[in-house]
C-alpha cells in the first residue's frame, strides 16, 4: 500500500499537519519520497497512527507515547516498562479526578449560596468568587 499524506490523513483521521508533527517528534517514520517529493506512506505508518490515536484518546502524552512506540519495537523484552508507565498514567490520572472532585464540591457550595431571586448586585456566587479565600485551593 502506497498512499499519499491526503489519503492518510483520511484513513487515520489525522490531519496533515499532525502527521507531519508527529514525523517531527520522531513518533512517526518519515516516509518515502517520490522523485516528484511527494510523501508516501504504508501500512506500516496506518498502523502506527491509529496506534498513537488511540494512545491520545486515552490522554496518553507524547513523550509516554513514544516511550511506548519504543517498547512496541523491540518486542522482546519484558512489558514491564510498559505496565510500570501505564501505572504513572493511571496515578496522574487518579490524581486529576481527585483535584476535579474538589473542584466540584467547592462550586456546588459556591452555587448553593443563591437562589437566583436576588439582584446580581447582592448575589452570592459573585461575593465568593471575590473572596479571595473562596476557593481553597484553585
Amino acid at each position: 500500500m502506497d498512499v499519499k499524506i491526503g489519503q492518510l490523513a483520511k484513513m487515520t483521521g489525522c490531519q496533515p499537519e499532525t502527521i507531519r508533527f508527529y514525523e517531527q517528534k520522531g513518533l512517526l517514520q518519515s516516509p518515502t519520497r517520490l522523485d516528484n517529493n511527494y510523501r508516501v506512506y504504508g501500512s506500516a505508518h496506518v498502523e502506527r497512527l491509529h496506534f498513537i490515536r488511540r494512545c491520545r484518546a486515552l490522554g496518553i502524552s507524547l513523550d509516554e507515547i513514544g516511550a511506548l512506540l519504543g517498547f512496541r519495537d523491540r518486542p522482546d523484552e519484558p512489558c514491564v516498562g510498559v505496565n510500570n508507565l501505564l501505572d504513572r498514567h493511571i496515578g496522574e490520572i487518579e490524581r486529576q479526578v481527585t483535584e476535579l472532585q474538589a473542584l466540584q464540591a467547592e462550586l456546588t457550595r459556591l452555587r448553593a449560596r443563591c437562589d437566583s431571586t436576588c439582584a446580581t448586585s447582592e448575589c452570592q456566587i459573585l461575593r465568593g468568587l471575590a473572596d479571595s479565600g473562596a476557593l481553597a485551593s484553585h
